[in-house]
């Protein structure tokens, strides 16, 4: 194998794949990127797998002699990381006379303009093959909806291992809409994006994919945004396919049954306040300051005649912060207390500039909306204020 290709398009594309690839491996051949060279189409394509989450991305070089081999990520990543700009040569050849290319006697020459690196390498026949789909029909969707999706669920999933089916988001197709939702059992975010290519059928389609796969991939989106390519999505009994250009991400489901969210929504509210969100969002940072210094709690008074809301905390020893702002408020007056950390959170993932914030009592859940734009829920359970 022999090919030539820019520092720019081997480095970008190692640090995306190797981000599947696990810290620590459960077979040596595991801790490698697989590097495929294809003298017929000039195409090179890595992939990175550790047998949950897999990344294969592709970009144009030029291949002189085709081929593949599997070669170690992390000091792959470090040395092209640090090569100056320019053409890069990658040439494999045998280590020592008599070894076969199957074995531990691979060497990978990299030469870039001044010097050369020589990386040992293992036979490409004994990296894992990434799953496929025999048969589904793909959807497409498109990589905004995507982005919008992710940006404003990907945050409220839970990092609790044991509740495995909550540290991922829900997916649920239908016939014109893409709805991703997430929840730790604190807070639920829901966003409903249209889809641009209606799924055939008329049923529903539900899948809940790994919070990690998901970041993955909405890294790689903002990477490619420029590019308005509807990215292909399929999915098989556990495992979820996406797939657009070049790029590919594939990544297994979580298995169990998923809370029924939507019956955690009021549908009636008895108050409702519109707020800046900007301006709620820097107060409630100042706040958050004191916050930290206690136990993470904000206190919101809504007061009806003033049309304003205050946000106050208390750090016995530490000192005290009170601030307000104005908002419009329609309802009686009430005190209500969160979790600041949940409450930024939800605030920083709204996408609009002005927001509104659905309650009923002190106790029940409160729901935060955009005005206008994305059909974005995002819901936060109140905290019971200890005097």
């Amino acid at each position: 194998m022999k090919l030539v290709c820019a520092q720019s398009d081997l480095s970008t594309n190692l640090s995306l794949v190797s981000r599947a690839v696990p810290s620590r491996p459960t077979h040596p051949v595991l801790a490698n990127v697989l590097l495929q060279a294809d003298a017929q189409t000039n195409q090179v394509s890595l992939t990175a797998f550790d047998l949950s989450l897999g990344i294969r991305t592709s970009f144009t070089a030029e291949v002189w002699q085709g081929g593949a081999i599997a070669l170690p990520a992390k000091l792959l990543v470090d040395i092209t990381s640090r090569l100056p700009e320019g053409e890069i040569t990658l040439d494999d050849e045998s280590a020592l006379e008599g070894e076969t290319s199957g074995g531990e006697g691979l060497i990978v020459t990299l030469t870039p303009k001044s010097g050369h690196y020589q990386v040992r390498a293992m036979g490409a026949e004994e990296f894992p093959e990434l799953p496929v789909i025999e048969n589904a029909e793909a959807l497409q969707l498109t990589t905004a909806a995507l982005i919008e999706g992710l940006r404003g669920s990907l945050f409220a999933t839970s990092g609790d291992e044991t509740k495995q089916v909550l540290t991922g988001v829900h997916l649920k197709l239908t016939q014109d809409t893409l709805e991703f939702a997430a929840t730790d059992g604190h807070r639920l975010a829901v966003v409903e994006t249209s889809n641009e290519r209606p799924l055939g059928g008329g049923g529903e389609i539900e899948v809940t994919v790994p919070a990690r796969a998901l970041r993955e991939l909405e890294r790689m989106l903002v990477h490619n945004s420029a590019s308005d390519q509807p990215v292909a999505l399929s999915f098989d009994q556990g495992q979820v396919i996406f797939e657009w250009q070049h790029q590919r991400l594939t990544s297994r489901t979580l298995e169990g049954q998923y809370p029924a969210y939507r019956q955690l929504i009021p549908r009636q509210f008895e108050r409702q306040v519109t707020l800046e969100r900007r301006q709620f969002l820097s107060t409630l940072e100042r706040i958050a300051v004191l916050a930290d210094q206690k136990n993470n709690i904000v206190k919101v008074s809504i007061d009806s005649e003033a049309q304003q809301i205050t946000l106050s905390c208390e750090a016995q020893e530490m000192g005290s912060g009170r601030e307000s702002m104005p908002a419009q408020v329609s309802g009686e007056d009430i005190e209500i207390a969160f979790n600041v950390k949940y409450l930024m959170e939800g605030l920083k993932a709204l996408p609009s500039s002005e927001i509104q914030m659905h309650l009923n009592q002190n106790l029940t859940p409160v729901i935060f909306t955009p005005l206008g734009g994305l059909k974005m829920t995002y819901l936060a359970m109140p905290v019971q204020l200890r005097n």
